[in-house]
């Protein structure tokens, strides 16, 4: 803060953080990713020497849910699913900053899905996997059609671009989604609106049964080493499913709007929300004055136990999803929107980094 009488505005993306957040990404070798539809960011978050962290903030059109397989990173947009590809070449003579990323993401391929609101995205077996919200569906990306739908809940009595129950979430098991989540069992347009925080469900895609209900605002369901884990978004809880029970294990409280959920060893990192007090849906939650604001919690799993945080002072106000990039500690990546991605040229075994044209 200044002298006078006003405070200095902070920087943008300018977030504090737990003293020992740092030093756990070293430890872990990892960085974080965050999609931000509301800044329109996706955000790459890195330790440097395990003592302070820094950000490479990428524009894409609404991005939403991001999906990692070896070296291959795909990110939803508003219409679009984008597919970037690691070359480490390329990372090493990166022209602005040479033999300073381990990793660079190039953009490769471009799916044109139109608008389906796609939330979560993963790689499986036998291809891309997107939970298509506007169609109450699982579908598959590829390059043949705007979509292809491989599951549906069985309340869901036919396709049709209407978000009827608000289906957000997908939990992959063995390459193949198992577990999903969403708002509520109905069959009419946006009905999940009714009474959000009282009607989501868990379901079981091999049996097509809610084998959890009444549920507030679930999303972000992930199987860890045999266990299934989701956030409830409305009360700010991690929790842990027991499928054979029809019930849940708390493992974390937090203070926020919690959606986004990835992993790196014994640590869980939720992605936490500032709710908009104008928003017609999160003005609803009696927790909305805690969620004041957005970041990420990090929780040690074996034990529920808090173990750092990050809170963003500007731009972060809603986050969607998180995804750790293992055994990368300053990668890159970048976007189709300036023409520097045009110039890293890839083939097998060789990479090359063109001059731009003078003229």
């Amino acid at each position: 803060m200044n002298k006078g009488t006003h405070a200095t505005p902070p920087a943008p993306f300018s977030c504090t953080y737990s003293p020992n957040v740092p030093e756990l990404l070293q430890q872990l070798q990892c960085t974080i990713a965050l999609s931000t539809y509301q800044a329109g960011k996706v955000v790459l978050l890195s330790s440097v020497d395990g003592e302070r962290l820094i950000q490479l903030p990428r524009s894409f059109r609404k991005p939403m849910g991001i999906a990692l397989k070896g070296q291959q990173l795909a990110i939803a947009t508003r219409d679009e699913v984008h597919l970037l590809t690691n070359s480490p070449g390329l990372a090493a003579h990166y022209p602005p900053k040479p033999g300073i990323y381990d990793a660079l993401f190039m953009p490769r391929a471009t799916f044109y899905t139109g608008q389906i609101d796609i939330h979560d995205l993963e790689w499986g077996k036998d291809g891309l996997y997107a939970v298509n919200t506007s169609f109450s569906c699982i579908c598959k990306i590829d390059e043949q059609f705007s979509f292809t739908p491989v599951w549906k809940p069985a309340f869901i009595t036919q396709l049709a671009h209407e978000d009827r129950c608000h289906l957000n979430g997908v939990a992959m098991q063995e390459g193949f989604p198992r577990y999903a989540t969403a708002f509520n069992q109905g069959n009419t347009r946006q009905s999940w609106r009714e009474n959000i925080t009282k009607t989501g469900v868990l379901i079981d895609i091999k049996s097509g049964e809610a084998i959890l209900e009444g549920l507030a605002m679930p999303h972000s369901p992930r199987l860890y080493d045999g266990k299934l884990y989701l956030l409830l978004s409305a009360t700010g809880e991690l929790v842990r499913a027991e499928q054979e029970t029809g019930r849940y294990e708390v493992v974390a409280q937090l203070d926020g709007f919690v959606r986004g959920l990835g992993r790196c060893g014994d640590f869980a990192f939720v992605g936490l929300s500032r709710l908009r007090p104008n928003s017609s849906t999160f003005a609803k939650l009696p927790m909305k004055h805690k969620a004041l604001q957005a970041g990420i919690a990090i929780v040690h799993l074996p034990s529920g136990a808090i173990a750092g945080q990050i809170r963003y002072q500007a731009s972060v106000d809603e986050i969607y999803d998180i995804r750790l990039l293992p055994g990368l500690q300053r990668p890159n990546l970048l976007n189709t929107e300036k023409q520097e991605h045009k110039l890293g040229l890839s083939i097998p075994e060789k990479t090359y980094w063109a001059q731009p044209n003078s003229q």
